[in-house]
């Protein structure tokens, strides 16, 4: 259910929907723009009380909520969100997932060993990436494939964002990990593999930092977003969807990256899109080709694999950038936002 305020409802007002609705035992969540003002209620008897709502003061309308997925509905929240990345050091500057700005989070997709992870964390920021990527935990197909570096992959992760300066992005597998990762990652990742692990949803629910979730390998849209919604009924509405490519009869490209998925998501919800082009095609020489397209599409930031040398990569060489061709995509970047009204931040 939804409660649309009247332009220029006053606090009291406002106030007034929110103490009704507990009373019902209802949950009310309030979304204030700048022309007006949204309430959205949550709970079984909510359609019930559309017509006492309705004759409350300041109340415009009442209307029902359709989407199966309500509070990542832009329905439920018109105004889109934004998600603030603090600095990661003292005297640096945050950033915003959302917005006008780009983000652009780079790394390899394995954490290997500490020397690496700074000197690529110093050159991706001296180029213009925002965040640092990196897996300390890794589900892999094949049980014998490198599973990562665990704790102390996590520890290097932190000492580069202190002595770097680069926020931190990395996977979460395990409900009994989340308090341990939570510690060192500036956004925690959700695989695609764990899409739909729901008791690890509601655990990252709990938690008070932002989680990226990744669609899974044959999830529709509307499944991305009810695992969101997991997310979100647990208090945390700091959720960024990210599109990594699907599994499709298609051969030529690891997977189908669905870059309909943009603006599909953006029209349905207010969260923040991202677009992983690495794991979406598998190889390195097109990553550039669709993370530009993920650009012009409206995405609100991207998941880039680079290893300074991808042969001898532990996991996923084959559609990581070199540090080269990464300096390179970067500044191709920057046009096509330009072109499409953004920027990099």
């Amino acid at each position: 259910m939804i409660v649309v305020m009247k332009k220029g409802a006053d606090e009291a007002q406002i106030q007034a929907i929110s103490e009704r609705a507990a009373g019902w035992g209802l949950k009310a969540h309030v979304s204030a723009g700048a022309e007006v003002t949204v309430i959205g209620l949550i709970g079984e008897e909510a359609a019930a009380q559309g017509p006492a709502l309705e004759m409350m003061p300041g109340v415009e309308k009442v209307m029902p909520v359709m989407k199966p997925y309500k509070r990542a509905s832009t329905e439920f929240h018109p105004e889109k969100t934004v998600i603030k990345i603090p600095p990661a050091r003292h005297g640096d500057r945050g950033l915003n997932i959302g917005g006008p700005g780009v983000v652009v989070m780079a790394g390899p997709c394995s954490v290997e060993n500490r020397d690496m992870i700074l000197s690529l964390g110093a050159f991706l920021k001296g180029t213009g990436a925002h965040m640092l990527r990196g897996g300390a935990f890794k589900p892999r197909t094949s049980p014998y494939a490198f599973q990562g570096l665990g704790v102390e992959g996590l520890r290097y992760l932190a000492e580069e964002r202190s002595v770097v300066g680069l926020p931190v992005v990395t996977e979460v597998m395990d409900t009994r990990d989340v308090e341990m990762v939570s510690e060192f990652a500036d956004v925690i990742q959700v695989g695609a593999r764990n899409m739909q692990n729901f008791n690890l949803l509601k655990v990252l629910g709990r938690c008070r930092k932002p989680v990226m979730l990744k669609r899974g390998l044959a999830s529709t849209l509307e499944e991305l977003l009810m695992s969101a919604e997991y997310v979100m009924s647990e208090g945390n509405t700091e959720v960024i969807l990210c599109e990594r490519g699907i599994r499709t009869f298609e051969k030529f490209t690891r997977n189908t990256l669905d870059l309909s998925a943009v603006p599909v998501l953006k029209r349905e919800s207010h969260l923040p899109v991202v677009v992983d082009p690495s794991h979406g095609v598998g190889h390195w020489d097109l990553v550039a080709p669709m993370a530009k397209a993920a650009v012009a599409a409206g995405a609100d930031g991207l998941l880039l694999e680079v290893h300074p040398d991808p042969a001898k990569a532990v996991s996923d060489g084959p559609q990581s950038l070199t540090p080269k061709r990464f300096k390179e995509l970067m500044g191709e970047l920057e046009l096509v936002a330009r072109a499409v009204g953004r920027n990099l931040h």
